[in-house]
């Protein structure tokens, strides 16, 4: 077996960006108990244990303290947009004038096709992940999108296909 990358789970607190952050270490079963909750989601907590290797007290307990410490943050099913008729997949960059960001963070947020806004560096301000039923359905979201006073200027970019999409938890276990 190989050694142990980290020999407990810890929470340190760094610097990052200005900010305190607290991160929280994992070790190797740690990462094995997240492999395995990847790739067999609906596999019970004692049947985790056994394919771990550890004690079902252990298992449980691993996983009680990264939810504890926001590593897992949920369990919800992955579901593709496409498949729920939702095919067009755009980028769009918004610039906004200042002063602005939360009354226009919080139009986006009501509007379901915006899955995703990310303060950016760059030409923007916001870049958003935005879906849409077709090409046109995508102009009237975008539209919905333009209704917030303080957005100066916009850019589109629509995703042709995705090559592959990865999530944090697929980061975590490929160490």
């Amino acid at each position: 077996m190989a050694p142990s990358r980290l020999l407990t789970l810890h929470r340190s607190t760094r610097p990052l960006r200005g900010k305190l952050i607290n991160v929280t270490s994992l070790d190797d079963i740690d990462i094995s108990l997240l492999r395995l909750m990847r790739t067999q989601p609906k596999t019970p907590v004692a049947e985790l244990a056994r394919l771990a290797n550890v004690a079902r007290g252990t298992a449980q307990a691993r996983i009680n303290r990264m939810e504890h410490a926001g590593v897992i943050q949920g369990y919800g099913p992955d579901v593709s947009a496409a498949s729920v008729g939702y095919a067009v997949l755009a980028f769009v960059t918004l610039e906004i004038a200042q002063g602005h960001d939360d009354a226009i963070a919080a139009h986006l947020q009501a509007i379901p096709e915006v899955l995703e806004v990310h303060a950016v560096t760059g030409p923007g301000d916001l870049l958003c992940r935005v879906v849409a039923r077709s090409n046109e359905d995508l102009h009237h979201v975008l539209q919905h999108v333009l209704g917030a006073p303080g957005i100066t200027r916009t850019e589109t970019h629509l995703a042709l296909h995705t090559r592959f999409h990865r999530t944090e938890v697929d980061l975590v276990i490929s160490g």
